[in-house]
């Protein structure tokens, strides 16, 4: 019995709240419940105003055994944020855009230098999906290739420094399964329309809903954010990369990333994301798990 908990970007208070909620109550320093462990699907750190608070609950639940936490993009750019290049500066560029985004968490440790290394090597251990006999657990996208490809890279389920610097070789196999297995499939969006993104970002690529069939759908139906100026007209499919879609008698899965708005709801019957933008004034979100195939919309639990 997992219950799934989204993207908590630093709202540690938020959190304790959500896990009192379902039952969890400090036990040794760390959440526990009687009957139940979470899984939390990444995006633990930037944006919220308690980024350490919110790492020390979630580590000490994992260390804990109360816990399983996987990866999320934000980590992952941590990491490569982090990583020196052979020649010169990082695998994440110090671009005054990604300085942004991860400010809050550089500010939280400023003069805390030995523990913001040590939180950068726990991020290292932290495996990119999670999946058993009745479901699957990742940050943004779940592609059975991609997810092939790099079970079989994975030293001990995890990333070695190696793998890091690997998959910072752009357009390479590799890079591009990470890259969206954390961070979700784009496609170039059509007649040269853009949309501006909660960042401020101007963007002329938008986040598909890779679980549906391309083929069968159009360019505003497909697209996760609810943009209206799209078209209703086919989705050019030579555009996607490994084409294809979450059939219905997969296992469910349960993912984050997508910053979703209104309140939480399953997209379908396997298919739950509870990324519901707790940084931009939404709900941090969960889901109670049972080991049901057919998820229920009543098992969704925020605040």
């Amino acid at each position: 019995m997992y219950d799934f908990i989204g993207d908590i970007h630093g709202y540690a208070d938020k959190l304790e709240v959500l896990l009192k909620k379902m039952g969890y109550s400090l036990k040794n320093g760390a959440y526990a419940h009687p009957e139940r462990k979470v899984l939390f699907v990444g995006d633990y750190i930037d944006r919220g105003a308690k980024i350490k608070e919110t790492l020390r609950i979630v580590r000490s639940m994992v260390d804990s055994g109360n816990a399983i936490a996987i990866m999320g993009n934000h980590e992952y750019n941590a990491i490569c944020f982090h990583f020196p290049e052979t020649k010169a500066g990082h695998l994440r560029k110090h671009s005054i855009q990604n300085i942004l985004q991860h400010i809050e968490t550089l500010k939280q440790y400023q003069n805390m230098q030995s523990d913001y290394n040590e939180a950068i090597d726990w991020f290292k251990t932290l495996p990119l999906f999670y999946e058993t006999t009745e479901f699957r657990a990742v940050h943004a996208c779940w592609n059975q290739n991609h997810i092939n490809l790099i079970k079989g890279k994975l030293i001990n389920d995890r990333l070695t420094d190696e793998l890091i610097y690997e998959a910072a070789i752009k357009n390479t196999q590799f890079h591009i399964a990470i890259e969206e297995t954390l961070k979700g499939k784009e496609i170039k969006m059509p007649d040269g329309l853009h949309f501006i993104d909660k960042g401020g970002e101007y963007r002329t690529e938008m986040r598909i809903k890779w679980w549906e069939d391309p083929y069968r759908t159009n360019y505003r139906a497909f697209s996760v954010e609810p943009l209206h100026h799209l078209p209703e007209t086919p989705v050019d499919v030579s555009l996607i990369r490994n084409p294809g879609f979450y059939g219905e008698n997969e296992p469910p899965v349960f993912f984050g990333h997508y910053w979703l708005k209104g309140n939480p709801t399953l997209y379908k019957n396997n298919i739950c994301c509870i990324d519901y933008s707790v940084a931009k004034e939404g709900y941090l979100t969960a889901y109670r798990f049972d080991g049901e195939k057919v998820l229920d919309n009543a098992k969704l639990v925020y605040v």
